[in-house]
C-alpha cells in the first residue's frame, strides 16, 4: 500500500521566475544560458509574424551539426589525442544516448569541469593520475556507450570529428527544424513589470508557461465542451493574434548556439513592431546527469529541466527555469 500512495503522489517540481533586462551589468542570461550543457529541444514563438526574418532563418538553419558514435570506448575521451584535438581547442560536449539516468551507467562531458577534469589531466598527460585513470577505464572497467557528440570552436577550421571517430562507425546528424504558423492565436497580455500578473490586467509568468507548453504541443484552446483531450484555454486577459511565427529545433545544440539565438531575437525589436514580446524555450536532456553546471540531476517521473525567455520590446525580460522530481532548485 505504501508503494502504491508513493505511485500517486504528484511529483514535485520546481519553478523560479525572475526578471530583468538585457543591459543591466548584473544580468544573468548570458551565464544561465551557457551553463545549461545538454539541450535537447529550442523553440520560439513570436506573436505578430507571418514571414521569419533572413538573419533568424539563417541561425534557425546553422544550429548543427552534432554526431553519433556506437560503442565509444570512454578511455577515448581522456587521450592525449581527444584533449588536444577538441578540449583544448573549442567547447566539447558529449551525452550517453539510450541509457536511463535512475537505472544505468550514464556520462557526460562539459565544457569546462566534470568529476574527472579533463583540463586538469590536460596540465600533466605524463602524471601518475592521468596514468590511475586512463588504465581504470581502459582495463579495469572498460566500459562501452552509444554516445552524442558536439563540438564548438571559433575559427574556420573544419569540425574533425568525423575522420576522428572514423573507426566506431560515427555519423553527423542535423538538429530537425519545424516551421509553422498559428493564424487567429489567442495569446495572454502580458506586462514586463508584472512578473505576477496583474488581476484583469496581465497575466503571470506561470500561466505563459503553461499556456507555451499547450501552444507547441497543439494543443486546442477553445475549451470546447465536446472536447475529451484537453479543457485548457488561454489565460485572461488574452488577445488576439492574426498570425504567430512557431518554430521547433531538435537534436544535440551547444549552448553557444541557443546564446546567438537569444541575441537575435532580443534584436528583433530593433525596428518597430506589433508583438509586444517573444518568446525562447530550452529543453534539456531528461537523461542527462546534470541540468545546470554541475547540479546533479535524476528523471524520477518526468526528468524534466528546462527554461524560457520572455523578451520585452523594451529589453525587459523575464526567465522562468524549471525542474523536477530530487532536484535541487535551478540557480
Amino acid at each position: 500500500m505504501a508503494t502504491l500512495r508513493r505511485l500517486r503522489e504528484v511529483p514535485r517540481h520546481l519553478l523560479v521566475c525572475e526578471k530583468s533586462n538585457f543591459g543591466h551589468d548584473k544580468s544573468r542570461h548570458r551565464h544561465l544560458v551557457e551553463t545549461h550543457y545538454h539541450n535537447y529541444r529550442v523553440s520560439f514563438l513570436i506573436p505578430e509574424c507571418g514571414i521569419l526574418s533572413k538573419e533568424l532563418k539563417n541561425l534557425v538553419m546553422e544550429t548543427g551539426p552534432y554526431y553519433f558514435v556506437k560503442n565509444l570506448p570512454l578511455h577515448e575521451l581522456i587521450t592525449h589525442e581527444f584533449i588536444n584535438t577538441f578540449v583544448k581547442k573549442g567547447s566539447c560536449y558529449a551525452l550517453t544516448y539510450h541509457t536511463n539516468i535512475d537505472e544505468d551507467n550514464t556520462v557526460a562531458l562539459l565544457p569546462n569541469v566534470v568529476s574527472i577534469d579533463l583540463m586538469d589531466l590536460s596540465l600533466n598527460l605524463d602524471s601518475k593520475k592521468y596514468e590511475r585513470v586512463s588504465w581504470s577505464f581502459k582495463e579495469k572497467k572498460p566500459l562501452k556507450f552509444d554516445f552524442l557528440l558536439a563540438w564548438h570552436h571559433t575559427g574556420a577550421e573544419e569540425s574533425r570529428m568525423m575522420s576522428y571517430f572514423s573507426s566506431y562507425g560515427i555519423q553527423e546528424r542535423q538538429p530537425r527544424v519545424a516551421l509553422s504558423t498559428a493564424s487567429e492565436l489567442q495569446c495572454p497580455v502580458l506586462r514586463s513589470g508584472e512578473l505576477g500578473g496583474a488581476p484583469g490586467a496581465a497575466c503571470s509568468a506561470p500561466e505563459l508557461l503553461d499556456w507555451l507548453g499547450a501552444v507547441f504541443s497543439n494543443a486546442q484552446l477553445n475549451n470546447e465542451p465536446n472536447n475529451f483531450v484537453s479543457t485548457y484555454c488561454c489565460p485572461q486577459p488574452s488577445t488576439v493574434v492574426a498570425k504567430a511565427y512557431l518554430c521547433t529545433i531538435t537534436g544535440f545544440i551547444v549552448p553557444e548556439k541557443i546564446r546567438l539565438l537569444l541575441e537575435q531575437l532580443c534584436r528583433y525589436f530593433d525596428e518597430p513592431k506589433l508583438a509586444p514580446w517573444v518568446t525562447l524555450s530550452v529543453q534539456g536532456f531528461a537523461d542527462s546527469p546534470v541540468s545546470w553546471r554541475e547540479n546533479e540531476h535524476g528523471f524520477r517521473k518526468g526528468g524534466e529541466h528546462l527554461y524560457n525567455f520572455v523578451i520585452f520590446n523594451n529589453q525587459d525580460y523575464w526567465l522562468q527555469m524549471a525542474v523536477g522530481a530530487n532536484d535541487d532548485c535551478p540557480p
